[in-house]
């Protein structure tokens, strides 16, 4: 049997690592939060996250010691993913670049995914299969990862998106822009079989101040509630499959990620 969790002091672990990355041509920088070895006393569960260099500002480490010290959360191991310079192209939706052709290799960046970062956590912790694997992201980092999870539900059966850029699209306002020219809602759209997948999306209602189509609701959160329609029409359900948390006073910023992040954590990791 696995000892109680119930209110133990747990105490994380962070380590980096670099990942000599063939795919991606360049060195990758990763922070890992685990717990101790001797807190680990059932199976563990897996957070991939985008712009992983901003793990202090978004108090990650505070957040997983907290949740799992007071029995909110099961034990998770967090591999933030540090972006490279090259952040524009790697991130974005693959085989799909944006009207200004950002986002062309985010094929390579899900193939280092599958390819080289997940085997290397698999050596690494001597973990083949996690009890649950999440993936998320901030803002173009939250398109990414929900991209990456959509496309394979075999590997990843949770995303997480804050802020993301929904609005990611095919063609340029001034070019006859329409609604459907946005990317991530036409990859939901084209998706023949609805992936097993569960979804967490968040936005601030000041994240920006662009509202295209007039109607006194800014971009970020029309383009995420349309992205939660297109998720219903494929048959996903709310809030059984889907879960919305729209932040008052909400910033495009990692002090608001930061105040989200414990209930993206107990909405995938909750006891």
């Amino acid at each position: 049997m696995y000892a109680s969790w119930h209110e133990m002091e747990i105490t994380i672990i962070e380590n980096n690592i670099t990942i000599k990355s063939d795919v991606l041509k360049r060195d990758v920088a990763c922070t890992l939060l685990i717990p101790e070895d001797n807190d680990i006393t059932e199976p563990l569960n897996l957070l991939l996250l985008n712009d992983g260099q901003e793990a202090e500002s978004l108090q990650l480490r505070d957040a997983l010691e907290d949740l799992m010290s007071t029995n909110r959360i099961k034990p998770v191991l967090v591999v933030a993913i540090h972006a490279g310079i090259d952040r524009l192209q790697e991130y974005g939706t693959a085989g799909r670049p944006d009207f200004k052709k950002r986002g062309a290799k985010a094929a390579l960046y899900t193939e280092f995914i599958k390819t080289e970062l997940l085997p290397a956590i698999a050596k690494l912790t001597g973990i083949e299969k996690f009890n649950s694997t999440a993936y998320a992201g901030f803002s173009l980092g939250g398109l990414s990862a929900l991209d990456i999870a959509w496309n394979n539900p075999e590997l990843f059966d949770k995303a997480g998106v804050f802020s993301g850029s929904f609005w990611w699209r095919s063609k340029d306002i001034t070019k006859g822009y329409t609604e459907s020219d946005r990317i991530m809602h036409s990859i939901i759209r084209d998706t023949i079989i609805k992936p097993n997948l569960k979804i967490w999306l968040q936005t601030g209602t000041k994240d920006e101040t662009s509202d295209r189509n007039k109607n006194g609701i800014i971009d970020s959160i029309d383009d995420t509630v349309d992205l939660i329609k297109e998720l219903e029409y494929k048959g996903f359900n709310r809030p059984a499959d889907v879960q919305y948390l729209e932040m008052v006073g909400g910033s495009h910023n990692t002090d608001t990620w930061a105040k989200a992040m414990p209930k993206f954590l107990i909405w995938a990791f909750g006891r």
